[in-house]
């Protein structure tokens, strides 16, 4: 009976070791788990597969640190780790990466040994360094170094840098070397336009110390004054930082933009574009335009380094990528040029060369200088930027306008090209018009006062009255059709610039004679960009065809944007007209006159009032061009001028002066 009892029992208990090591995992599946953590970046599960021997070589704490911070380090993505082949309890693995240095795969070797831990016997993995990154051994560490990439350039036609890398000036000051303390620093303060408090606050970081340089502001190299009366003051230096560096400063701000360090937000957006926190990345203007283009896309190596932190073996990888520069079509003694007669107001320049269509200039103004946004802009000085009447932010060639009689070309080339009369026949005129009574106290009015006008004198004095009496003979329709075949309603093919489109009417209509005859000559609901007006005023020397404007250097010019806007009879006949705006006593821009250049063009005065008989604010408008050697074409806007066009004239001239001054006429 014992023995039949003692047999039970061993029986039980051989059953019971036989339950237990069946539940205990094969070599391949413990193998297979420990993929699988590791997949998952679960190194807290990984560490309880490792044998004995790797936990007595490293603790959990480090093991999991030490992952964590390679990975993060070399920027760790699409971790994937597979077993691939077995061998006597030895599996070989295959690792694959993204890093911030390019792809990274290599194979190990990983054994599994059986042992028993905590009295369970089971399965374990021995593990080594090198299942982190390739051949790294104990005590070693893995680094990163960056490889700099240089941003491209935008330089003008000529290859005049416009936005360039160079350097900025740091005025720091030694702590130990500042003199007087407190009144010091208020001198400092002044010169610098920052508070004690903020120069207090940058003193006091921890890892100051009384030998140290500490950086306080960085300005422009060029600001010579600010330099200059800092370096008096006992304490203070000065020191080169790289910059991005803006040649043309305020006359190019709007066209060129400026960058700055990448924004949490922006990050986010392009996060999968391979921009990191520290990035520098276009904010605004042609910066922002051709980010792409231009950015720098920094290379890196990821190494091992040895146990004195000496590089011993180079993991990966990746060469730098330059930017690519870019070479405008601009002309930067134009831009200057028309941003000097711009400076002092508001308005907008656009010049071109009318036969090709090339941009010489862009201008907007008030302007604001672009290095106070690289070099670091103080909330109170950008809200100053920000709540300014006049906009200096604003970027105005980018958006329209109510281009007053500069609107009169237009309609003399539908009023020709639908035989609405001949451009001889005289209109009898006189006093203020009106259709009829249906008007109300509404008359158009002109500024001349000949009874009889044609075309050439209806543009020679910028007759009203002449236009409107045309627009509401050739009817809404007709208008509106001649209106969208100078690109009205169409977006401008200016590629790198989005600019607004143009409109003939707040919702494309045209829907009284009223408003028919006052679009006529500019008014109205009409708006233009002025960058379209120029290319609108190409096709008096391009035999009736307006030429698409061109940016970049590398695109083809010469285009024909809109063909036939008027026939080559019908251009003749309103270029001679614009010629007489400057060269006929009675012209309105006469003034303009330069000797030994045949110079035509129109100008133009914007009401800008609710309704007539009330006061309001003018836009002077003027657009001239050459004509014998086309070679420049200007069309200038200043808001609220002085005079309307009459005080916008001179400007222009000005400006083709000092353009001939450059470019003697053959």
């Amino acid at each position: 009976m014992k023995k039949k009892i003692y047999f039970i029992a061993f029986l039980c208990l051989c059953i019971t070791a036989l339950v237990s090591c069946s539940n205990q995992p094969t070599a391949e599946e413990r193998i297979k788990e420990f993929v699988a953590s590791w997949n998952k970046q679960d190194f807290t599960k990984m560490y309880t597969y490792l044998d004995e021997k790797s936990k007595n070589s490293i603790t959990e704490k480090d093991f999991i640190s030490k992952y964590e911070n390679i990975y993060s380090g070399i920027e760790t993505k699409n971790l994937k780790v597979s077993v691939k082949e077995e061998k006597d309890n030895r599996f070989k693995v295959t690792m694959k990466m993204e890093t911030m240095a390019g792809k990274l795969q290599w194979n190990e070797t990983i054994k599994a040994v059986e042992e028993e831990q905590s009295k369970d016997k089971s399965w374990y993995v021995n593990w080594s360094p090198s299942l982190i990154v390739p051949d790294l051994k104990d005590k070693e560490k893995v680094r990163v170094s960056t490889i700099k990439a240089e941003r491209g350039s935008i330089t003008d036609r000529n290859g005049t840098p416009l936005a360039f890398n160079g350097t900025a000036t740091q005025i720091g000051v030694i702590p130990g070397e500042l003199g007087n303390t407190n009144g010091a620093k208020e001198k400092l303060a002044a010169i610098l336009n920052m508070s004690i408090e903020e120069i207090d606050k940058k003193l006091n970081q921890s890892w100051v110390k009384e030998n140290l340089f500490v950086p306080l502001k960085t300005v422009s190299s060029t600001n010579e004054e600010i330099i200059t009366k800092a370096k008096e003051l006992q304490g203070v230096g000065t020191q080169d930082v790289p910059s991005r560096v803006y040649q043309c400063g305020e006359s190019c701000a709007h066209l060129i933009g400026y960058v700055g360090d990448i924004t949490a937000e922006m990050l986010e957006k392009k996060k999968d574009e391979g921009y990191t926190a520290s990035s520098v990345i276009g904010k605004t203007g042609l910066e922002s335009l051709y980010e792409s283009k231009l950015r720098a896309k920094d290379g890196a190596v990821i190494y091992i380094a040895d146990q004195d932190g000496n590089k011993r073996k180079e993991i990966l990888k990746k060469n730098a990528e330059n930017g690519q520069d870019i070479q405008l079509t601009i002309d930067s003694n134009v831009q200057e040029s028309i941003y000097n007669q711009l400076k002092d107001g508001e308005g907008v320049g656009v010049a071109l060369q009318p036969k090709t269509g090339e941009i010489l200039a862009l201008v907007s103004a008030p302007s604001y200088n672009p290095a106070d946004f690289v070099l670091g802009i103080s909330a109170d000085e950008y809200e100053a930027l920000s709540n300014n009447e006049h906009k200096p932010l604003l970027n105005r060639f980018k958006a329209t306008f109510s281009p007053g009689s500069t609107f009169k070309l237009l309609t003399a080339g539908m009023l020709l090209e639908n035989n609405v009369w001949s451009p001889d026949q005289k209109l009898a005129i006189s006093g203020p018009w009106q259709k009829d009574k249906s008007w109300g106290s509404f008359h158009v009015n002109r500024v001349g006062s000949s009874p009889n006008v044609n075309l050439y004198d209806a543009l020679v004095t910028s007759d009203n009255i002449y236009f409107a009496q045309g627009a509401v003979k050739l009817g809404p329709e007709k208008f509106l059709e001649g209106a969208k075949n100078y690109g009205f309603g169409e977006k401008l093919p200016l590629k790198g610039y989005d600019v607004s489109t143009s409109t003939i009417s707040k919702d494309g209509k045209m829907e009284s004679d009223l408003l028919l005859a006052n679009t006529a000559y500019g008014q109205g609901e009409v708006q233009v960009n002025p960058i379209h007006l120029a290319s609108i005023y190409t096709s008096i020397v391009n035999n009736g065809n307006m030429i698409t404007p061109v940016l970049l250097k590398s695109e083809k010019s010469g285009q024909v944007w809109k063909e036939h806007v008027m026939s080559e009879k019908t251009t003749e006949e309103v270029r001679k007209g614009l010629i007489g705006v400057i060269k006929d006593t009675h012209g309105t821009a006469r003034a303009a006159k330069i000797p030994g250049v045949t110079l035509a063009g129109k100008t133009g005065t914007a009401e800008l009032k609710k309704s007539q008989g009330e006061q309001g604010a003018e836009n002077g408008w003027f657009v001239m061009t050459d004509v014998d050697n086309p070679s420049l074409l200007v069309t200038m806007m200043v808001s609220n001028a002085d005079g309307g066009s009459h005080s916008v004239v001179p400007k222009v001239k000005k400006v083709f002066e000092d353009y001939y001054a450059s470019n003697p006429l053959q």
